[in-house]
Formats: C-alpha cells, sequence, structure tokens
C-alpha cells in the first residue's frame, strides 16, 4: 500500500511538472510576441496637429517628364515640397536634382537602386541608404534627414536603419496612385478625399496627369485654409510618440499639461 502511494505522489509530482513547464512555454512565447509587437519600428504617415497644413512629397524614381512645369506650378503658388530622390535618378539626372533643390525644395532619400529594402539584410541597408544619401550630398551639399522606403515596403530593420544614420522614415497617408495612370480628376478626388490636418500626400515625378491635377489640388485645398509645408517642417519638435496608424504625437510635459 505504502509502494503505491509513493507512485502515486510520485506521478502527481511529475504531472504537476509537466503543466508548469508547459505553462511556462505557453507564457514565454506569449510574452514574446507581446514585447515584438510593442518594439515594432514604423515610420512616420502623419502627423497630430490643430493646424490645417499639409505635407506635398513626389517620389524621383523614373524620369524627369513635366519637371519644369511642376516646378512653375509650384512656385506660382508658392509652395514648397519634399521630394524624394532615388539615388540612380540623381546619378543620370543631376541637374533635375540640382533644379528641385534650387529651387527651394527638400531632398529625401529613395533608397540607391529602388531595391525591395524588406529583402535586403541590414547591413545592405545601411549601405544602400547611405550611397544615396551622399550622392545627394553631392548635388546639393544639404545632410538628407528623410528616408522613403521603395513601394513603401519596410519592416523593422528598415526603419532602424534610416534612424541608425540619424533620418527619419516616411510614408503617407493620402495616396495619388498616380503611377497607375489615373486621370487628373481621379488624382485629384483621391487627395482631397484623404487629406486631412498633419497629413503626407504622396505623388511622382514624371507623371503627366500629375502635373495636371495639381493646380486644383491646390488651390482647392487653399479654398479650404490649408497651408503646405515640408514634412521637415511638419514634424513636431522635441520629444515624440507615434500609434499604431503611424500618426506622429508632440509629447506633453507631465508637469504642465503643454506640449513639448
Amino acid at each position: 500500500m505504502e509502494r503505491t502511494d509513493r507512485k502515486k505522489r510520485f506521478l502527481l509530482i511529475v504531472l504537476v511538472a509537466i503543466w508548469a513547464l508547459a505553462l511556462g512555454v505557453v507564457l514565454f512565447f506569449s510574452l514574446t510576441r507581446t514585447a515584438s509587437a510593442a518594439a515594432k519600428q514604423l515610420p512616420v504617415y502623419s502627423v497630430e496637429t490643430e493646424e490645417k497644413t499639409v505635407a506635398l512629397t513626389f517620389n524621383c524614381a523614373w524620369d524627369e517628364t513635366g519637371l519644369d512645369e511642376l516646378l512653375a506650378i509650384l512656385k506660382e503658388n508658392d509652395v514648397k515640397c519634399t521630394f524624394f530622390v532615388v539615388g540612380e535618378f540623381a546619378r543620370r539626372l543631376p541637374e533635375a536634382v540640382k533644379k528641385i533643390y534650387n529651387a527651394g525644395h527638400e531632398i529625401g532619400n529613395h533608397s540607391m537602386n529602388h531595391r525591395d529594402p524588406v529583402k535586403m539584410g541590414y547591413a545592405d541597408l545601411l549601405s544602400d541608404i547611405n550611397a544615396c544619401n551622399e550622392l545627394l550630398y553631392s548635388l546639393t551639399g544639404q545632410p538628407v534627414t528623410l528616408y522613403r522606403a521603395p513601394s513603401g515596403s519596410y519592416n523593422d530593420d528598415t526603419v532602424a536603419a534610416a534612424q541608425a544614420l540619424g533620418m527619419t522614415a516616411v510614408q503617407w497617408d493620402a495616396d495619388s496612385v498616380d503611377w497607375t495612370d489615373k486621370t487628373p480628376g481621379e488624382i485629384t478626388d483621391r487627395i482631397l478625399k484623404n487629406v486631412g490636418p498633419g497629413s503626407i500626400a504622396l505623388f511622382h515625378v514624371g507623371k503627366e496627369n500629375t502635373v495636371a491635377a495639381l493646380p486644383d489640388i491646390l488651390k482647392t485645398l487653399k479654398n479650404e485654409g490649408y497651408a503646405f509645408c515640408t514634412v521637415s517642417d511638419l514634424l513636431p519638435e522635441g520629444e515624440t510618440r507615434i500609434d499604431r496608424a503611424g500618426r506622429v504625437y508632440p509629447e506633453r510635459s507631465s508637469e504642465s499639461g503643454e506640449r513639448r
């Protein structure tokens, strides 16, 4: 009888140990997933602001078709934008980059060769972004502080690589989808429907319908009380936080309740 009781106690101890081990494994993976989700790196999609301000951005990846007309429209409306330039574009068309910069617009990094950053390792990302930075700096004499991933494709390494180089990764929350050859009316409708205070709007250089749509977009947004600025001017100063949608908020002082 005593031997039987010892066996039962032993089996009970083994079962408890197995149960505790299983529970530990479940908790470990649960905490790992939670920590991973909390640590996910996000680029900036928009900025929280009470002011009706929007940053127009143009990706330069293919050709310079319509660039002179585009810059003329922006100058006529006293609008400054951010142009995200691919290194290969800058290498083939250095005068186009200088023309954009000399017109008072901000130059951002759109990678060296427009490769998918998700398919690149961290070291390759650093090398790619830095190579484009150096080329753009050689043309403008201005350090580059903004990075936009090709095709909007990114992962934690993409954002971390940009940050390691002292840059801010930037996406958008209002997409013209002009690269799909939308009509000027469709481009206008998409932007006006999606723009809000603190928005970052996406267009592309080399698209005739974008140039055709731009005057209407600028006029309508101005009539609605919007002002335009570069991405760097849109970003808040001081400490910030970013929500799951990639919207950046200025941190508030815990003592005064005022924004830092």
